[in-house]
């Protein structure tokens, strides 16, 4: 249902700036106006929703949850129409890509390769968001996002980019012992588990044909990147994606341990809304991702 008058744009600034600071006053000094401007937006605006969007107690402001969500939508919108207007007031034939991926993909995968895109296409600007754990949509401020998901994402234009298999390593100096002592060395290294994928060891022994771990200590952590670095730095044996992990195998820094790959449902996938695919910017990314990482 949409509003039949939305409120003004300038309230809604006023809003993300006095939400951010939890204060009138700071708001109306970031935005150059009068506390009481600045309430009387507040009000103007809660009125227009019809919901109250902060507490306001004797000496600070307080969100409501319909508050913290508008806040949570509004910026980035607001956010990304102000890099649009800075765009167009440039008219210099420049466009901008926006993309959104998850961290460890961007740092192992994507970073290392987009010097090659940059010179290919010297008049696209390209603003990159990561997200950890793994972004599960594809966001209204991005043209261009990498989703790992166990499907196609349904209504967007999707290609299905490479599967994500786990793959067990450990530190090179952990690499002797795990030789020697076989699934033994579970009662000397501590197993490092990533938070979205609890069940991931349980998976990986079934498919090895061994009993589930029981380790001399577990270390969680609430995403993948962390665990690569834990790995990496000689805190226990890891279940990571061995395709985004390749560098560090290769260099040494971390080593494949037992020979079972856990075969996952997830997969990368390169995906933008309809409307998107014909944006020159969109086409251009396309198709370099798809040559530095063909559909397998």
């Amino acid at each position: 249902m949409r509003l039949s008058r939305p409120p003004p744009l300038r309230n809604l600034r006023a809003f993300c700036a006095a939400a951010h600071h939890r204060s009138f006053k700071l708001a109306a000094d970031e935005l150059c106006l009068t506390p009481s401007a600045v309430s009387h937006q507040m009000k103007e605006l809660e009125a227009a929703l019809g919901v109250p969007l902060f507490e306001r107690k004797t000496r600070s402001l307080e969100l409501t949850t319909a508050g913290s969500r508008l806040l949570e939508e509004a910026q980035p919108l607001l956010d990304a129409l102000d890099r649009m207007l800075t765009q167009v007031a440039r008219r210099d034939g420049r466009l901008t890509l926006r993309l959104r991926m998850p961290a460890l993909f961007a740092s192992a995968l994507f970073i290392p390769r987009l010097a090659g895109f940059c010179e290919a296409h010297p008049l696209i600007d390209v603003q990159l968001d990561t997200c950890d754990p793994r972004p599960v949509a594809h966001p209204p401020t991005a043209d261009v996002s990498v989703l790992l998901a166990d499907a196609a994402p349904v209504g967007l234009q999707s290609t299905r980019l490479f599967a994500s298999p786990l793959t067990a390593v450990c530190a090179r100096e952990h690499a002797a012992a795990v030789a020697r002592l076989g699934r033994g060395v579970f009662a000397t290294l501590p197993l490092i588990v990533d938070r979205t994928r609890p069940f991931a060891w349980d998976s990986w022994a079934e498919e090895a044909g061994l009993e589930t771990p029981e380790p001399r200590q577990v270390i969680e952590l609430d995403t993948m990147s962390a665990v690569v670095r834990a790995a990496e730095h000689g805190l226990g044996i890891a279940l990571v994606p061995g395709v985004l992990c390749d560098s560090w195998i290769r260099a040494g820094e971390l080593v494949r341990v037992f020979a079972v790959e856990l075969a996952t449902r997830d997969a990368y996938y390169l995906v933008s809304r309809p409307k998107d695919v014909h944006k020159p910017q969109v086409q251009a990314l396309t198709r370099w991702a798809l040559a530095q990482y063909p559909p397998a």
